[in-house]
């Protein structure tokens, strides 16, 4: 038997026995747990714990738990790259408090998943006769894997800040009226969060959890702090730093957002004026290369074909 032929079964066996002996052990550990937990708490006036009912949730509880194993033995030692990962969950909307450790499971679960049917494709059908870039295609397929994610929260951030870029000058907007018709910044927020939920989701969620912790009690210069950092946006910065200046120097805010507002509006007809001029340049290469050899073809080619048709046995003739 081919030497390579050896090494992939030999690793795919390892990883299918690997990956089994884990979910059994995990699976076992939950059950066990869950029967302890009923144990404890079953008793006069004590509430038994509620477990997840149907065959996908029991599935997505399983599967939380092995991303969150295997999340364990693939966290960075570096402080501050973990903290930048929980910041890209945060922007991208995943705030739970398990996100982070979840999403690093994700990364060495879906590198796994990539190797196995790699490993699976006999080796005389990839070609490969060493041993060598066999393993090359192996660390490439975990690679792709484990990158994937990052690369798709990456997609997901920029999506998520793009929403919410387009939905805050409607919603500053409607923050001026109510500002204006006599309600409370708090208040107005609130109820701005209320009315854009159809229109704009995520601006909408974000503005409720800032709602939520001025009602808390958080301070509202800190609140307006952590929405910023949030969102991560430039314009989102701006309006932090007015309300805190307006809310500091007891200025009217009224007045402020009506200014701020107006000069949204104005950057933003100056970006979609941007992209208006950059629209010829951007067509100029599509124009070059499929639309004019097209209107070329049709306008020349029955010429071209008529020419020839008379001209060769012209030539032929002479």
């Amino acid at each position: 038997m081919d030497l390579s032929l050896i090494v992939a079964l030999i690793t795919f066996l390892t990883i299918m026995l690997t990956s089994a002996g884990v979910f059994y052990y995990l699976n076992s550990r939950e059950s066990v747990q869950a029967w302890r937990r009923r144990a404890e708490r079953t008793g006069p006036g004590v509430e038994t714990e509620a477990t997840p009912v149907g065959t996908v949730e029991g599935l997505r509880a399983q599967l939380n738990l092995l991303l969150e194993w295997l999340g364990r033995f693939n966290q960075p030692s570096n402080a501050e790259q973990v903290r930048a990962t929980r910041r890209m969950l945060v922007t991208a909307g995943y705030r739970s408090g398990k996100a982070p450790i979840v999403f690093l499971g994700a990364r060495l679960l879906l590198a796994i998943v990539i190797v196995i049917p790699l490993a699976m494709i006999p080796v005389k059908v990839l070609g490969f006769p060493t041993v060598t870039n066999l393993m090359l295609l192996y660390v490439a397929g975990a690679a792709c894997g484990y990158y994937a994610p990052v690369v798709w929260l990456r997609r997901a951030t920029a999506a998520r800040k793009d929403a919410l870029q387009r939905a805050i000058p409607d919603a500053l907007d409607l923050l001026v009226v109510c500002v204006e018709a006599g309600l409370g910044l708090d208040q107005a927020i609130a109820r701005v969060g209320e009315e854009v939920a159809r229109s704009h989701r995520e601006l909408s969620d974000e503005l409720h959890l800032l709602s939520l912790e001025l009602r808390t009690g958080v301070s509202r210069q800190e609140a307006l702090r952590n929405l910023a950092q949030r969102t991560d946006l430039d314009d989102v910065r701006g309006l932090v730093a007015l309300l805190v200046q307006t809310d500091r120097f007891g200025t009217s805010i009224g007045q402020a957002l009506r200014v701020h507002a107006d000069s949204m509006r104005t950057t933003r007809r100056l970006k979609a004026e941007e992209l208006a001029a950059k629209l010829p340049v951007k067509l100029l290469l599509p124009l070059i290369f499929f639309i004019f050899p097209s209107i070329f073809i049709v306008v020349i080619g029955p010429a071209a074909i008529k020419a020839v048709r008379l001209l060769f046995p012209a030539l032929r003739g002479h």
